[in-house]
């Protein structure tokens, strides 16, 4: 029997594709699910795709190699897509289409298959995944094939096959919520209207900024080659490292953002996510990397962030441009290092203290104070040089 690999979360909409590829396609099914830090369960994901007749079920902890591997290099680059999203969906889908490619191959599977709906980017960010690991290995999207058009249709497909329909916290059909270690995205329902505020209780990792506690949180990151290594000195690995921060951050309302962004197949979507730990990392990260590149590294790598953003974005994470542009942003890297502190305190950060043995910064260049390391007279001459620039077209 033919056998086709399906990125299987063990909710609503994947079982409902589970069950469709078996009467469509008479295939075995191989449910694989990468733990990269969601909110899962793992026997159910189990009794539920046993429940459907599937044999083989694969559960992978990727959450170490997703946070280091992609999680971190993005946090290098200080991407930001449309100038507030830090792409914590775009990043989890390249490792979990490589993973599928990969057992593809192992278990002699001829085809693989997502969840990933007509309207959205994570389509193109699977496919793109699986035609770098895997061309000749057929594509199967469910929601460019199949009849049914909407939520309201899988609920009655799943009504039909007995396939259970979870229920959000006010006991209705769920919101479109897809989270990971880095991120939590919140889609759909009464968020598709942008003039509606989003409900309190659809935040699932932070408290409201207005009820975080009243006394500021400081924690202090340690960075080496251009990466967290530490919090408050303890040195941790990168799931465990962001794990406390998204706990630490979440705790003071930090890390959300309410998005309409323009999706890469050319419509609108409003968007409310969550990023605590990412968020404090970003402003970390700036922070270090201020006093420890060079003018001229650090605009180069602000040009270039953009055009970074924008290629994950796309799902372009294993295209020759983003990794031109990594190399880039990594050249210097092995210079970024030493302690930032930060101040948590109701939804916003606040960078308390920068330390490093890095010489980039030059206490004595700066100084108000007389010193013989600033030529004050070269001033006028590079004053003079730009004043004729001015008329330059």
């Amino acid at each position: 029997m033919k056998k086709i690999v399906l990125a299987y979360s063990g909710g609503l909409d994947t079982s409902i594709i589970l069950r469709w590829l078996q009467e469509n396609y008479k295939a075995e099914i191989i449910a694989y699910t990468s733990d990269i830090g969601q909110d899962m369960d793992e026997k159910k994901i189990i009794i539920n795709a046993k429940r459907l007749g599937v044999k083989k079920i694969i559960i992978e902890n990727l959450k170490n190699t997703f946070v280091k591997d992609y999680v971190f290099p993005m946090i290098r680059a200080h991407a930001v897509y449309e100038g507030v999203y830090l792409l914590g969906t775009s990043i989890a889908r390249p490792l979990i289409a490589k993973r599928q490619i990969e057992i593809a191959k192992k278990f002699g599977a001829y085809a693989v298959s997502h969840g990933a709906t007509g309207k959205g980017n994570d389509q193109v960010r699977f496919e793109l995944g699986y035609a770098y690991f895997g061309k000749k290995i057929k594509v199967i999207a469910p929601w460019r094939e199949w009849k049914l058009q909407s939520r309201t249709d899988l609920i009655k497909y799943a009504k039909k096959n007995n396939i259970p329909i979870p229920k959000d916290k006010k006991g209705a059909p769920p919101f479109s919520v897809d989270d990971n270690i880095f991120h939590t995205s919140t889609e759909g329902k009464v968020l598709e209207h942008p003039k509606n505020s989003a409900p309190e209780f659809i935040f699932q990792r932070t408290i409201s900024p207005e009820k975080a506690p009243n006394k500021t949180t400081k924690v202090t990151i340690g960075f080496k080659n251009g990466d967290p290594i530490s919090i408050n000195g303890k040195k941790l690995s990168p799931e465990k490292l962001l794990d406390k921060l998204n706990d630490l951050a979440g705790k003071n309302g930090i890390g959300r953002v309410d998005l309409v962004e323009n999706r890469f197949i050319g419509i609108k979507s409003r968007g409310v996510y969550e990023t605590p730990g990412g968020t404090v990392l970003y402003s970390a990260h700036r922070a270090i990397e201020s006093v420890t590149l060079d003018k001229e590294t650090a605009h180069a790598k602000e040009r270039i962030m953009p055009a970074y953003a924008e290629l994950v974005y796309n799902g372009y994470w294993f295209s020759k441009k983003r990794i031109k542009l990594q190399k880039i942003i990594d050249k210097k890297r092995n210079q970024v290092a030493g302690d930032v502190v930060l101040g948590l305190y109701k939804g916003n950060i606040t960078i308390l203290s920068r330390r490093t043995k890095n010489k980039a910064y030059s206490l004595k260049k700066v100084s108000f104070e007389e010193n013989k390391t600033f030529n004050k007279s070269k001033i006028e001459n590079f004053i003079k040089h730009h004043s004729k620039q001015l008329n330059k077209s």
